[in-house]
């Protein structure tokens, strides 16, 4: 078995779509009408294209309060993997991301940064202890 989908919870569909091609580098791989008045919108990694997928989920009451408990713990709701921390973190500063901190090296041996996506959520870039010699 694989890892084919995760979800995050966003409160606007079309601008997590936005943020998530525009400045993260992802591309969409379907678009669809889900529910009554929901879509079906899932992101890839273009240097994975047929790796995992990232659903941006529309929210719901309990998805909000997960976001919440998350955001006041400082807890990211995901983590991406990049070969260069400070790289990925100039690259996404310079297409408008909000960091809450810059790269740091941490007691794993890894560096990592962490993001806010404007939906809500802390996302994470990790650069792993093997990549950060």
């Amino acid at each position: 078995m694989r890892i084919g989908i995760t979800e995050i919870f966003v409160e606007d569909q079309d601008h997590a779509v936005r943020f998530y091609t525009d400045v993260v580098g992802f591309v969409v791989t379907t678009d669809a009408a889900y529910g009554d008045d929901g879509r079906w919108i899932t992101v890839v990694s273009p240097e994975q294209p047929d790796g995992p997928e990232l659903l941006l989920a529309p929210m719901t009451d309990a998805a909000r309060a997960l976001q919440a408990s998350r955001a006041y713990t400082g807890s990211p709701a995901l983590s991406l993997t990049t070969d260069d921390c400070r790289r990925s973190y100039e690259e996404l500063c310079a297409r408008g991301a909000t960091f809450r901190s810059g790269p740091e090296r941490h007691d794993h041996g890894g560096i990592d940064a962490v993001f806010e996506d404007g939906c809500g959520n802390l996302i994470n870039i990790h650069q792993p202890a093997e990549a950060a010699r």
